[in-house]
């Protein structure tokens, strides 16, 4: 009940403007971010923008809502990305046990993501929680399966996290990296519906980025298979009367991709492929078109029109600078628009950035290095969008620099 009040209260805040019409406002990062780039003409451009009125755009994608300080996937982190400008919002679809879509960013991963381990939940979770012990990590396992949709609604949303040195279920919920915060995720995120998404997506004015999730369970589920589970998530935007164009609906499987352009043609023209081969065929290689399979051509020949990749297989370094990649060069050849993720996942980057930055880390060493690198993104690669932790980034250049 506490959730349901908490949504019909944002619901209600949201709805007393017209859609769309809060002001945009993207706090004092980007400031703090331009005061850090090296390349000084961006770092002039980006400073004249400061003080401009700012509008919502679509270049600028919410992953998970603004999870770079707020819970993600809940209404409390959606209103934050809506307020930085985002012009699109991101739901993770995934399904309880009574087949029921609700926005997690894996069906498996209640444990790190809300307080299910605190709750008598907790017993119903695939893998109760084990201790850590000598070199053994702390682990639970606590999916969107194992509960319905009626209990899913009565748990809340924290930020995403874990201490697998643990040794009591509070510590390991208490796992918070330094560089997020709890400050506004204590008191518990509300979670939302797929369908709650929506509705709230259309008071907002905004445009939709559904990922259909990759089940934990095997496939079909009680009989359910993955062209319905697919088909589950289009039909409710057909149900609340979204229309197709105000719709990119994602995946990491090719195949549900190209169920969408078969048996939902008007959404398939935005279906986004996700493409995360750098990570499932060791074969595969950003800088070797030859290890592309299928092709960017042959992808566009199957009617795909939207791709996205993750950020270091857009960009490389040559003599010392930033510069698009073979795939980003391959994909833009062919004809497919690209969408990037995630900026504003790594933490501080005065060390290198990680998994987002592993093709460029050699120049990677101080936070200005975001702006750089969206820099390249949108005129070098000529991306049409970024997801972004905290979407006022985005919003910012964007509006900086005139894009849609």
């Amino acid at each position: 009940m506490r959730s349901l009040m908490s949504l019909t209260c944002v619901l209600g805040v949201i709805a007393g403007g017209a859609a769309g019409a809060a002001p945009v406002e993207v706090g004092v990062r980007p400031q703090f971010l331009i005061r850090q780039i090296r390349n000084p003409d961006l770092k002039a451009k980006l400073e004249a923008c400061l003080d401009r009125p700012l509008e919502r755009k679509l270049f600028s994608i919410a992953h998970r809502g603004a999870p770079l300080q707020f819970a993600e996937h809940t209404a409390e982190s959606y209103v934050a990305a809506h307020r930085m400008g985002a012009g699109i919002q991101e739901c993770d679809v995934a399904f309880t046990k009574d087949k029921k879509l609700v926005c997690r960013h894996a069906q498996n991963d209640l444990h790190t993501t809300t307080n299910i381990l605190g709750t008598p939940l907790a017993a119903k979770c695939t893998k109760p929680f084990t201790p850590a012990e000598g070199d053994k990590p702390a682990s639970a396992e606590c999916r969107t399966s194992d509960i319905t949709l009626a209990e899913f609604k009565t748990l809340t949303g924290k930020m995403d996290a874990a201490d697998t040195k643990a040794t009591n279920v509070a510590d390991y919920m208490n796992g918070t990296a330094r560089w997020r915060t709890d400050l506004y995720a204590a008191a518990g995120g509300t979670l939302m519906t797929h369908a709650e998404y929506i509705a709230m997506g259309r008071k907002m004015g905004v445009k939709f980025t559904p990922e259909l999730k990759t089940p934990s369970v095997a496939m079909p589920y009680e009989g359910w298979t993955q062209e319905q589970y697919a088909q589950a998530m289009i039909d409710e935007y057909k149900a609340a009367g979204v229309p197709a164009a105000d719709v990119f609906a994602q995946s990491f499987r090719l195949a549900d991709v190209l169920y969408w352009i078969k048996a939902e043609p008007e959404f398939g023209k935005q279906a986004v492929y996700l493409d995360d081969r750098d990570e499932t065929d060791k074969a595969f290689d950003p800088m070797n078109a030859a290890t592309f399979k299928p092709s960017m051509k042959e992808l566009k020949a199957q009617g795909v029109n939207y791709i996205a990749p993750s950020m270091p297989l857009l960009v490389t370094v040559e003599n010392g600078k930033i510069v698009p990649s073979t795939y980003a060069k391959e994909a833009k050849a062919a004809g497919l628009n690209i969408i990037t993720w995630s900026l504003e996942r790594s933490g501080p980057l005065q060390k290198g950035g990680g998994y987002y930055y592993k093709s460029i880390n050699s120049v990677v060493n101080n936070d200005g290095v975001i702006y750089e690198v969206v820099d390249v993104l949108a005129r070098e690669v000529g991306v049409v969008g970024i997801f972004s932790d905290w979407p006022a980034t985005v919003t910012f250049y964007a509006n900086c620099m005139g894009l849609k």
